[in-house]
Formats: C-alpha cells, sequence, structure tokens
C-alpha cells in the first residue's frame, strides 16, 4: 500500500500539469486524478487514460508511467501521421496541379524571310494581263458606234491606241461595227527588258478573229468578205511600262496563220 501511495503520488505530480483542470493546480494539485470536470480541456483518450492507468497500477499489470507514456505517444504518433500524411496529400496536389499546367516557353520572334520578287517574272505577267484586257476594250471599241463605251486608252497608248481609233472610226463611218469576240491565244513574253529607261516585254500570240464578225450597224447582217482571208494568224505586240502602268503600243501581225 505504501508503494501503491508513492506512486500515485509521483503519477499526480506528473500528470497534474498536463491533464488537470486550471483549479486543481491553483490548489495544489488536490483533485482526484481522473476526476474531470465539465468543460476543461481534457481528450476523450485523457480521460480514459488517468482511469485505466491508476487501475493498470494498482493490480500491478504495468508500471503508471509505462502504460500513461505509451497511451500519449500512440495519440501523438497518431497526430503526427495525420499531420504527415495531410502534408504529403497537399504537396502531391500542388506537385500535380504543377504538372498539369503547361510550362509557358517564350519563343523568339522568327524572322520571316520575305521572298524577293523576280522583277522580269513580274513584268512578264503584269504585261500579259494587260495584254489580255487591251484586246477586250478592242472588242467594245468596234461594237460602239460612238466610240465611248471603250476604255482603249487605259491599256493601250502610242501607235497602238492611234491605230485602233483611226480604223475604228473609219469602220463606224461606213455604217460597220464588229460584233462578238476576239481571242488573243496563247500569248507568250518572248522578250523582256526591264533595265531600261522604259521596261518593255515583247508578246507573240496566235490572233484568233474567226468569231468576230463584221456587220451592218443597222440591219445587224453580216458583211460578205473574202474568203482567203486569214482569221488565225500570229501577231507581236510591244507592252511598255507608263507612270500610270503597262500599255499595248504597238502590234504587228506576222501575215501567217497559226
Amino acid at each position: 500500500m505504501r508503494n501503491l501511495a508513492i506512486t500515485l503520488t509521483h503519477y499526480r505530480s506528473w500528470i497534474m500539469p498536463r491533464f488537470w483542470p486550471a483549479a486543481c493546480q491553483r490548489a495544489g494539485g488536490g483533485c482526484h486524478p481522473h476526476r474531470v470536470a465539465r468543460g476543461d480541456n481534457v481528450t476523450a483518450i485523457r480521460r480514459r487514460s488517468s482511469a485505466h492507468d491508476i487501475a493498470a497500477v494498482r493490480d500491478r499489470h504495468i508500471p503508471w508511467f509505462a502504460a500513461v507514456r505509451f497511451r500519449e505517444t500512440a495519440a501523438a504518433s497518431l497526430t503526427l501521421c495525420a499531420a504527415l500524411a495531410l502534408t504529403a496529400c497537399s504537396s502531391s496536389d500542388a506537385n500535380g496541379e504543377a504538372s498539369d499546367e503547361s510550362p509557358t516557353v517564350t519563343q523568339s520572334p522568327r524572322t520571316s524571310a520575305t521572298a524577293t520578287s523576280d522583277p522580269t517574272e513580274t513584268a512578264k505577267k503584269e504585261a500579259i494581263a494587260t495584254y489580255g484586257a487591251y484586246w477586250q476594250e478592242m472588242e467594245k471599241l468596234y461594237a460602239d458606234p460612238s466610240g465611248t463605251s471603250a476604255q482603249l486608252d487605259q491599256y493601250a497608248a502610242s501607235a497602238a491606241l492611234k491605230n485602233a481609233e483611226t480604223d475604228a472610226k473609219s469602220t463606224h463611218e461606213r455604217g460597220l461595227i464588229n460584233v462578238g469576240d476576239v481571242a488573243a491565244t496563247n500569248p507568250t513574253a518572248t522578250k523582256v527588258d526591264t533595265s531600261g529607261k522604259v521596261p518593255n516585254v515583247m508578246i507573240s500570240s496566235c490572233l484568233d478573229i474567226s468569231r468576230w464578225q463584221t456587220v451592218n450597224a443597222k440591219t445587224k447582217k453580216a458583211v460578205s468578205l473574202p474568203d482567203n482571208r486569214l482569221t488565225k494568224y500570229m501577231i507581236v505586240s510591244a507592252v511598255e511600262k507608263y507612270p500610270q502602268g503597262w500599255r499595248v503600243t504597238k502590234d504587228e501581225p506576222q501575215g501567217k496563220s497559226c
């Protein structure tokens, strides 16, 4: 009994600072160790530990310090494990979120190499396009007795423009017009000069006027023409670049069929 009393005294002095209510501490530990008042900051594990540990000491199953410290160590271990698990989860989540986000890669602006246009090829394309538009305006010029609907001067200049306007006027004065269409097939740039003061291109084509008929302006009846005339023949035209753009300046029929 004396040993038990000493043991309980040591138990009370060891457990009191941590588990006893504040009132018991002020009273010098005069409260029973396992009598816990309502509202004390004591967990269920600690209440059970106090009663069971004293019983264990009383029955001499295990030393009181071993029982209490084992339970407290177990509870602390559980708390520590939970904290570690929570930290690990938080770290894993953070890593997961970071891995889901694609890294931002700053790309240096690429210097786009602009292909320099070949002046010769550009001249060919522009001259041939002007040449095609020139013949379309020629159709309008010969089909209109007034000669006002065509805008040939936007595609022709110099001798080509003067000769076309003179010949169309002569045709209209005789009461005739030309209807249908002219086809300048297979236009080919045979010579290109872009280095001179006036860039120019020589174009060879097969001019097809078989569907371009001369008719009476009033009756629209076709006019008889020589059977041996050429309706498809080679023609060479000069196209020059003016400040306003490309212009057909000369037409030279070659006198041979194509």
